[in-house]
């Protein structure tokens, strides 16, 4: 049987963060909208979208959380149950900041540039 999800490893610049798990992420596929007039379909747009990665990380007395939230132009990895690797090049912290004391977890949010699977 094949594993398709379970434990996960993030990593921001090479440096593994504590992943509580639940992530999720988009790889910045333009999204295609129809266009529709009055008489029909006339064709489609397509929009450019941020790629992203969100879930939660646990913090910890070592875990420097003001600069976790002032990342930029960072790459983010996001090593998955399945063996895909994904990439995000670019990134910014985007999340809003939200820390938890009864589990010790802050909301973790980048939107990057790019993002692909290696």
């Amino acid at each position: 049987m094949e594993r398709v999800g379970g434990i996960i490893i993030v990593k921001i610049d090479g440096q593994q963060v504590r992943a509580k798990g639940g992530f999720t992420y988009d790889l910045g596929v333009p999204k295609n909208d129809a266009v529709v007039g009055s008489d029909g379909v006339h064709g489609f747009k397509s929009m450019p979208k941020p790629a992203y990665l969100e879930g939660e990380i646990t913090d910890s007395k070592t875990t420097d959380v003001k600069a976790l939230m002032s990342i930029t132009n960072s790459t983010v990895t996001l090593e998955a149950a399945n063996g895909k690797v994904i990439v995000f090049y670019q990134a910014t912290y985007t999340g809003d900041g939200t820390i938890g004391t009864e589990e010790g977890n802050i909301k973790f949010r980048v939107d990057a540039v790019s993002a692909r699977e290696i």
